[in-house]
This record gives structure tokens, C-alpha cells and sequence, in this order.
């Protein structure tokens, strides 16, 4: 189908959010950043399942999004912690890193993140509220032949304007004003894409908030199958569409591969 066809059947904001966590980046903190709090974040998520002695996990990159305005992400100490500060106002970006961790090989992920406050206006529910002070977001890869066609034209979409499929699986952990924690959330746009409540209210706000998950467990809860590959993990503020403003730091990444 030819791109002007697709553009005519998918507006293009419901393709901006399917294509969220893979658009090309403009933007990236500096990769040769030597600070020892830098550092020191780096190293304890060099437990990546792609590092080995002779190799160095991928960089961490600043994804930018067309027509949005760019959170401001620094290194920095919070309460004795080597953390990733987030200012965001009216605005979405993240923080992605490519992964490439086989199926097989999927086990625990450690993290963790701290919030100044939460977005009063918020609603996970709601398509125009649904910002989040915090995400972490996983990318996983899989048999795209099992695409409704629907998620079909989104993927081909995105490949004749970016030169990459859709990703086939996203699974979001985040932190809800009202959900229960253990909600799942579909996205209204493509259920390609999914969220998970793993903190839910104000109690937690201003400290410091430490996960391990299981990340085969929660895709084939919340998606209803086995997960395939790993292909990028991403750290995630928006308060774009409740044009608020929020600060959070985030903890290094962990992943721990099962043997």
C-alpha cells in the first residue's frame, strides 16, 4: 500500500504513539561522560545481558519525538544514589538503550525511581490524560504475522518512514494516581502496546521506590503469551498532554538473565 494510502487510514498522532519508543533519536548525552556519578550509574546496569568482558553495553540514548517538547535528562547523586534526574515540563522524551536478550534468557530486571510529586490531571484510562512522572518501558520483538491488520498498516507505516518495523510487543511498568496496583492497561491506539501498575497513589512520593521484576511473568500476564526477544528497555516521562510539570530521578537498569 502506498504511504499516502496509510497516512489517509492512520492519523498521525495515533501513529506517533504506536511508533513511541523507536523513532529516531536526535539527541544523546554525551557517551564518553566520565563524571563519577555517570560512571558509577553505567556500571551497575553493565549487568546487561549483551556486556562481556570484551564488550561495553549500548549507550543510552535521548529519544526525541516530532512536534514534542524535550525533557531535560542529567546524571546526578540523589540521597547517596548515582541517578538519572528527569525535569519534564509539558513535554516527552526518554532515555532508550537497544538490548538484544534471547527469549530463553529472560529473567529478573532491577530498578528503581523517585518522584517530587505526582501529575494531578493524570489518567492512564483516559487517551487525553495519560501522562506518567515515571515509566519503564520494555521492547520486545515477535511473529508479526499474528498483527491484526490494524497494528499490520502501523508497522509498514512506520517502516517506510523510519526504516524500522513497529516493535511487536511494549510492555510499560508505571506509577498510577488511582489504579490498583496490578492494573493493566491497554492502549486505545494499538493493544501492541500495554501498561502495568506497579505503584499507585502518593504514598512513596519523595522516596526512593526499588523493583525486581520478573519479566516473563508480567509479558504473559499482561499480554496473554510468551515473550520473544528483548530488543531496547527506555526510561520515560511525559506531561505532555496534561501540560504539567514533574521531577524524578531514576535508578540504574539491572537486567538478570536466566542461566
Amino acid at each position: 500500500m502506498a504511504p499516502t494510502a496509510l497516512c489517509k487510514l492512520v492519523n498521525f498522532p495515533v501513529l506517533l504513539s504506536a511508533l513511541v519508543l523507536f523513532l529516531t533519536g536526535c539527541a544523546h548525552l554525551p557517551s564518553a561522560d566520565t563524571s563519577p556519578v555517570a560512571q558509577q550509574w553505567a556500571q551497575a546496569g553493565a549487568a546487561s545481558p549483551t556486556s562481556s568482558p570484551t564488550a561495553q553495553a549500548a549507550p543510552w540514548q535521548h529519544q526525541l519525538f516530532p512536534g514534542k517538547r524535550r525533557n531535560h535528562y542529567q546524571y546526578v547523586w540523589r540521597q547517596g544514589r548515582p541517578a538519572m534526574a528527569v525535569s519534564s515540563q509539558a513535554g516527552i522524551s526518554a532515555m532508550r538503550q537497544a538490548q538484544s536478550l534471547p527469549a530463553l534468557s529472560l529473567g529478573q530486571i532491577q530498578f528503581s525511581w523517585k518522584v517530587a510529586g505526582l501529575i494531578a490531571d493524570a489518567d492512564l484510562q483516559q487517551a487525553a490524560k495519560e501522562d506518567s512522572p515515571v515509566r519503564l518501558v520494555l521492547v520486545f520483538d515477535g511473529d508479526r504475522s499474528l498483527f491484526s491488520a490494524k497494528d499490520a498498516m502501523l508497522s509498514e507505516l512506520a517502516r517506510v518512514l523510519t526504516g524500522e518495523e513497529m516493535p511487536y510487543a511494549t510492555l510499560m511498568y508505571v506509577w498510577s494516581n488511582q489504579l490498583p496496583v496490578g492494573t493493566v492497561v491497554n492502549n486505545r491506539r494499538t493493544d501492541r502496546i500495554r501498561k502495568l501498575v506497579i505503584q499507585s497513589g502518593a504514598d512513596g512520593v519523595n522516596r526512593w521506590q526499588d523493583y525486581e521484576r520478573d519479566i516473563r511473568a508480567d509479558y504473559e500476564r499482561v499480554f496473554g503469551a510468551a515473550p520473544g526477544a528483548l530488543k531496547a528497555v527506555a526510561l520515560m516521562t511525559d506531561t505532555d498532554n496534561t501540560a504539567s510539570e514533574v521531577k524524578a530521578w531514576y535508578g540504574p537498569v539491572v537486567f538478570k538473565p536466566r542461566p
